[in-house]
C-alpha cells in the first residue's frame, strides 16, 4: 500500500468506491474508522455486498436462464483459466510464508483444485462442465479462445499475491466469503432452466459449498489477527476490493463479447445458438 493511503487511513478515514457496471448496490460507501478487528470485518463484508460479482447482470442472465447455449459455453470456456490459474496462485501465496503452520493450513486448496493422482479435484469437475457443454477437451486446456481481457485478469491476480504483501495476498481470497450463495444460486437456476447441464456436470459447485467456506474462515481470521493497524486494515479492503475488479472484468468482458456481440479476434465463437 501506499504511503498516501496509509496516511489516509490513519487520519479522518477514507471513501471506497462501490460503483460497478450493472451494480445494484449503493455506489460508496465510508470508511471512517478502522479501529479494530470488528470494524475491518464489517466493511469487508459491506465490500461483498457491494461489489461481488453475483450483482453482475451477465450473472443474472446465466442464473435466470436468459443465456443460449453459445453464451453459457463461452463463460465455462473463459472462466476454466481462471479456475485452473488458482492453484498457481495458491502455490504463491504459499511460497511468501516461512510460517510452516501456515503453508500447512493453505495447502489443502491445491489439493482442492488440482486433485491428485486418481483423486478428482475442482479442475477435473469443471472439465466436467466443459465437456457436457460440448467444447472439445483439448481446446478447453489450451485456453486459446479466451478473450483478452479474461487472461489479463486473472494474470493480474497471480501477479498481486506475488508482488503485495503476504497480508494482502491472502485478503485477496476473500470473496470466499461470499461465494457459497453465488454457487446456491448458480446450481438451482441453471439446472432449473438449462437442459444442456445436470448434477454431474454441476459437480464442481456444490463441492465448493463446503470448501469455500472453509478457506474463508482461516483467511478471515488470519487478517483479522494480522492487519494491527488502520493502514493495514486499509490494505486489506483494497486487496479485495482489487480481487472483486478482477472477477467484475471478466463478466464485463463475457458481455461484451458474447451478448453486445464484440468477440475480439481469436476468441472463440459460438457455433449453436
Amino acid at each position: 500500500m501506499s504511503p498516501a493511503l496509509a496516511e489516509r487511513a490513519n487520519n479522518q478515514g477514507t471513501e471506497i468506491d462501490t460503483s460497478g457496471r450493472h451494480a445494484q448496490a449503493g455506489s460508496r460507501f465510508a470508511i471512517s474508522n478502522l479501529a479494530n478487528d470488528q470494524e475491518l470485518e464489517h466493511t469487508l463484508r459491506q465490500i461483498g455486498a457491494a461489489r461481488y460479482h453475483n450483482l453482475h447482470l451477465f450473472h443474472r442472465l446465466l442464473h435466470g436462464g436468459k443465456l443460449n447455449k453459445g453464451q453459457v459455453q463461452a463463460w465455462a470456456l473463459n472462466r476454466y483459466y481462471y479456475q485452473s490459474s488458482i492453484p498457481i496462485k495458491d502455490a504463491v501465496v504459499m511460497s511468501r510464508f516461512r510460517d510452516r503452520g501456515i503453508r500447512l493450513e493453505w495447502r489443502h486448496r491445491l489439493d482442492d483444485h488440482d486433485g491428485d493422482y486418481g483423486v478428482e479435484g475442482g479442475i477435473e469437475r469443471w472439465l466436467k462442465l466443459t465437456d457436457g457443454l460440448g467444447l472439445d477437451r483439448d481446446y478447453v486446456e489450451s485456453t486459446e479462445g479466451i478473450l483478452p481481457a479474461t487472461r489479463f485478469a486473472v494474470d493480474a491476480y497471480v501477479h498481486f499475491v506475488r508482488d503485495q504483501t503476504p497480508l494482502e495476498a491472502i485478503a485477496s481470497s476473500l470473496t470466499e466469503l461470499f461465494a457459497p450463495s453465488i454457487h446456491e444460486q448458480r446450481i438451482a437456476g441453471m439446472l432449473a432452466h438449462y437442459d444442456f447441464v445436470n448434477p454431474e456436470t454441476m459437480s464442481y459447485f456444490k463441492r465448493r459449498l463446503d470448501q469455500a467456506p472453509r478457506d474463508a474462515i482461516f483467511a478471515l481470521g488470519y487478517v483479522k489477527q494480522h492487519a494491527t493497524t488502520a493502514g493495514e486494515r486499509l490494505a486489506v479492503c483494497e486487496a479485495l476490493l482489487f480481487k472483486t475488479n478482477v472477477l467484475w472484468a471478466q463478466l464485463d468482458a463475457l458481455y461484451s463479447a458474447y451478448v453486445d456481440g464484440h468477440v475480439p479476434p481469436g476468441a472463440f465463437i459460438p457455433t449453436e445458438p
